[in-house]
């Protein structure tokens, strides 16, 4: 990687360079497909920061090294051992959060390059930028639910703005959609090529604006046939009724949906629901992402969180068990005093 280098914190899992007019960050975990870590965020907000106040930079660039993708998320292994070693998930999500309305407020544009996987935190740092670019390889998804949290970072407001009940959808189910599907949902603006984002790179240290002639691959839109039983399905404020409704309709997918949906931490879809449609009222990214970090607190002391994680990422049994055995059996209280 020429000419890149560490950042305040001294961590080589990213780097950053300044290349003609645009200031490059390159997230560099690439085996656990570039997770943010604390020394991350906060060698990330840092240099936004510097870049804010320097001339020499027009623009701003993010893109992760690796081919499997831009970012998985955060490391929410270490939130688990912090938790439980402290009670308290530590500074994690405060930088973090700060980092993504930095990333939305920066005064020198920001590119984004949702390549490969980009889920959880990928989106708090691809989602909010001014031109999000996504390729042939992109899967985006909030899939936070499997762990007993919910969709983070800002991306209620995201989820909240998509046609429909789309952005439902993926936030109780955590389903993966591609490039093309991300810009019918509004978490994108743009597809081109995965080969053509180092002529980006280029075009923006010389100052050209990024065009249309990058070999944009031809869109696709699948999910456009699925919005009539998920907008039927996913409405109103009741994940268990949600789930009633699809486990009854016609559709296999909405069937498999609600199998999904009861996979998942019973507790962290319902306050999932709640946080979402709460944000459909919110005025900023601001307000989401201080309620983020309120919700953050809480879902990560309880005990879902921490056997989610173990579940999913420590143990990899994939046998969780939630503190609720049902949607059914969840405390609407509970889910109450968590959102607000």
């Amino acid at each position: 990687m020429p000419n890149f280098s560490p950042g305040v914190t001294g961590t080589d899992e990213v780097l950053f360079r300044r290349h003609g007019a645009v200031g490059q960050v390159r997230l560099n975990r690439p085996k656990a497909i570039n997770s943010l870590s604390v020394a991350m965020v906060t060698a990330i907000e840092q240099q936004l920061l510097a870049w804010a106040d320097d001339d020499r930079v027009r623009s701003v660039f993010i893109d992760g090294a690796g081919d499997r993708g831009l970012c998985a998320g955060g490391d929410v292994r270490a939130v688990r051992e912090e938790v439980l070693a402290t009670g308290s998930p530590g500074p994690f999500f405060e930088t973090e959060y700060r980092m993504n309305l930095l990333i939305s407020d920066h005064p020198k544009p920001v590119v984004s390059a949702m390549h490969g996987i980009t889920m959880g935190g990928g989106i708090g740092l691809g989602g909010h930028a001014g031109l999000r670019l996504v390729t042939e390889t992109s899967q985006l998804a909030m899939p936070e639910t499997v762990i007993g949290f919910f969709p983070d970072v800002g991306a209620r407001r995201l989820l909240a703005r998509a046609p429909g009940e789309y952005g439902t959808w993926l936030a109780l189910t955590g389903s993966a959609i591609d490039g093309p599907d991300a810009i019918t949902l509004g978490l994108a603006d743009t597809l081109v090529r995965e080969g053509g984002l180092g002529e980006i790179v280029d075009d923006l240290a010389n100052e050209v604006p990024v065009g249309e002639d990058v070999g944009n691959p031809a869109p696709r839109a699948s999910l456009r046939a699925h919005r009539g039983w998920i907008d039927e399905c996913f409405a109103g404020d009741d994940a268990e009724q949600i789930c009633l409704r699809l486990a009854e309709h016609a559709d296999p997918a909405a069937r498999e949906a609600a199998r999904t949906i009861r996979e998942r931490s019973p507790f962290a879809v319902a306050v999932t629901l709640a946080a979402l449609r709460k944000a459909e009222r919110a005025e900023s990214l601001a307000e989401i992402l201080a309620d983020d970090l309120t919700i953050a607190t809480a879902m990560t002391t309880h005990p879902d969180f921490a056997e989610g994680v173990r579940a999913q990422l420590v143990d990899k049994d994939r046998n969780p068990r939630w503190a609720d055995a049902s949607l059914a059996e969840v405390d609407p209280e509970q889910v109450a005093a968590v959102v607000g």
